[in-house]
C-alpha cells in the first residue's frame, strides 16, 4: 500500500487486539502513526508492548481517555486520517454494567465525532461490530439489515454508529463505518470463544462451553486489519457503512473439530451453563455480505479458517504460560 508512506494516522484503541494489529500494519506501511492508549497507572501500552522495538520507535503513544473531549482533540491534533477502534467490548460484562459501555462506546465515540468535526482530519473510520444486526432475519446479512439491540453491548454500538451517521449528515463530518463480523487471531482476549477453545485445547481434552450451535462469519484479524486499513485511505464511501465479511459461517462445534484436527486429538464439549447468555440475548447466526466493501475498496478474504486457526493455536502455544485457568473461566 504504497500511498499509506507519509500518512499521519490516529488509532484509537491501538493497544489492544485489533488495534495492535492495525497499527503494526500501517507501520509496516509506512505510515506516520499516532497510537491513542487508555491511561492506566501501569503506563502500558497493551500489545504495543510487545512490538519489535525498531517497529515502536516509529510510533507515537499518546496515553489519554476517550471519554474525556480534551484527550480526545489532542490526540486527534495534527492526523489527517482517524481509525476509532477504542470501545468496551465484553459481551458478557454488558449484562452487568451497561452504564460503562453508553459511557465509553457512547459518550465516548461522540468525543471523537467532536474532535474530527472541529479538526482538520479528511477521514474517520467508525469501527461497529455485526452484533448491531442481532439474529439474522435473512442472511447472508447486507447492510440494509434492520439494526437489533440484543446486549447492552450492541445498543451502545448501535448508538455510537447512529452518532455517527447523524454527524455526517448534520455537519459533513468525514465519517465512514466499518462492520466487521467475528475477528478471531493472536493476541485476542483468551476470554473470546476461539481463545477459549484453543487454550483449553491445549490444556486438556474437555473444553466447556456455552451454546456451540450459534454460527459466526470468522475473519481472521490480519485481513480485517487491512480492509480497515483499505476504508481509511480511500476516498471512497463517505457517509456509508460497509461489512467487513467472508460470506461463509461456522458452529462453535464445528471450530471446536478443526482445533481438534489441528491438535491431533479428540476433544469433548460439554456444557457450562454460566456461559449461555440471557435468554433473548443470544445472537444465533451472523453471516454477512461484505461484497459492497469488496468492491468499494478491494478487499476480501485472504486467510482461510483453517490456515487462520493454525496460526492461532501456534500463537497460544507459544503462549501458554502467560495464561492461567481464571482468565479462560474454567
Amino acid at each position: 500500500m504504497k500511498k499509506t508512506v507519509g500518512k499521519k494516522i490516529l488509532v484509537t484503541g491501538a493497544g489492544g487486539f485489533i488495534g495492535s494489529h492495525l497499527t503494526e500494519y500501517l507501520v509496516d506501511a509506512g505510515a506516520e502513526v499516532t497510537a491513542f492508549v487508555r491511561y492506566t497507572s501501569t503506563g502500558t501500552a497493551g500489545f504495543l508492548d510487545k512490538l519489535d522495538k525498531s517497529k515502536l520507535r516509529k510510533l507515537k503513544i499518546v496515553f489519554g481517555d476517550i471519554r474525556d473531549h480534551d484527550d480526545c482533540r489532542r490526540a486527534v491534533s495534527g492526523n489527517s486520517l482517524v481509525i476509532h477502534l477504542a470501545a468496551q467490548i465484553a459481551i458478557p460484562y454488558s449484562y452487568l454494567a451497561p452504564a460503562d459501555f453508553v459511557s465509553t462506546n457512547i459518550n465516548g465515540t461522540l468525543n471523537m465525532l467532536s474532535a474530527v468535526r472541529d479538526s482538520k482530519a479528511k477521514r474517520m473510520v467508525q469501527l461497529s461490530t455485526s452484533e448491531v444486526y442481532g439474529s439474522a432475519q435473512y442472511t447472508p446479512i447486507d447492510e440494509k439489515h434492520p439494526l437489533v439491540g440484543q446486549s447492552p453491548y450492541s445498543a451502545s454500538k448501535i448508538g455510537a454508529d447512529k452518532l455517527a451517521e447523524s454527524f455526517h449528515r448534520s455537519f459533513g463530518t468525514p465519517v465512514i463505518i466499518a462492520r466487521p463480523f467475528n475477528t478471531y487471531g493472536p493476541r485476542q482476549s483468551p476470554r473470546a470463544v476461539i481463545p477459549t477453545i484453543i487454550l483449553q485445547a491445549l490444556r486438556g481434552r474437555v473444553i466447556k462451553l456455552g451454546n456451540v450451535d450459534s454460527r459466526r462469519d470468522l475473519n481472521f484479524v490480519e485481513d480485517t486489519a487491512e480492509a480497515l486499513a483499505k476504508m481509511a485511505l480511500s476516498t471512497k464511501g463517505l457517509g456509508g457503512q460497509f461489512n467487513i465479511a467472508s460470506g461463509k459461517d461456522y458452529s462453535i462445534a464445528e471450530v471446536v473439530e478443526m482445533v481438534a484436527d489441528i491438535l491431533g486429538k479428540k476433544l469433548t464439549i460439554k456444557t457450562d451453563r454460566r456461559r449461555v447468555r440471557p435468554k433473548g440475548s443470544e445472537v444465533d447466526r451472523l453471516l454477512g455480505n461484505g461484497s459492497l466493501g469488496n468492491r468499494t475498496f478491494g478487499f476480501g478474504r485472504r486467510t482461510s479458517l483453517k490456515n487462520g486457526l493454525k496460526q492461532t493455536v501456534a500463537y497460544y502455544e507459544s503462549h501458554l504460560a502467560d495464561f492461567t485457568k481464571e482468565d479462560y473461566r474454567l
